[in-house]
């Protein structure tokens, strides 16, 4: 075995462990371009589909959720850089009609278990729902293809802001705001 390879494989073993974050390996979007689109084509939000597990909620619907401004967010808890970012949108606006949906979907196998999930809300102090998509269900049916990524949905269910990747935190608060027409 290369040493490459064994230092490698400690870090995945330490980061199943520890839920602790490898730079370099979840941080695919932070390489590529940020995707922004302001209007996300208007398109209606799929729903979640194919959800094993929901933490924090009983299992939930865009349908259910009709009304309210929705921050849909792809992670991983082996990826958190924007967690804090997230966490702290949730505490500014959820009296205000904002719902966050964390959309935990795996990257590596370990990421699969519910109580490595489970401890990594606690870790975080995620008290938003979270829906374990482990077989990227709800994963393909946004067409996503990083993380992180989020995606902000209108009171009427479309999809009216998307990014991929870390960054642009204040025009995601101006979204949410504006949307809730409340004062950032």
């Amino acid at each position: 075995m290369t040493f490459k390879l064994l230092a490698l494989s400690a870090a995945l073993i330490g980061m199943a462990v520890t839920g602790a974050v490898i730079p370099g390996i979840c941080d695919e979007a932070a390489r590529a371009a940020p995707v922004v689109t302001a209007a996300a084509s208007q398109q209606t939000a799929p729903d979640f589909t194919g959800i094993n597990t929901w933490f924090n909620s009983k299992p939930l619907s865009i349908a259910d959720l009709r009304g309210k401004v929705v921050l849909v967010d792809f992670w991983t808890y082996g990826c958190v850089n924007t967690l804090p970012h997230v966490t702290d949108l949730y505490a500014k606006y959820k009296d205000k009609g904002l719902v966050v949906v964390g959309v935990h979907t795996p990257e590596f196998p370990f990421e699969r278990s519910a109580a490595n999930v489970q401890a990594a809300l606690k870790r975080h102090g995620i008290t938003y729902p979270v829906a374990q998509d482990n077989d990227s269900k709800t994963w393909n049916a946004y067409q996503n293809q990083y993380w992180p990524a989020q995606y902000i949905i209108d009171q009427n269910g479309k999809i009216v802001f998307q990014h991929e990747g870390e960054g642009r935190y204040d025009e995601i608060d101006r979204t949410v705001a504006k949307l809730l027409n409340a004062n950032s």
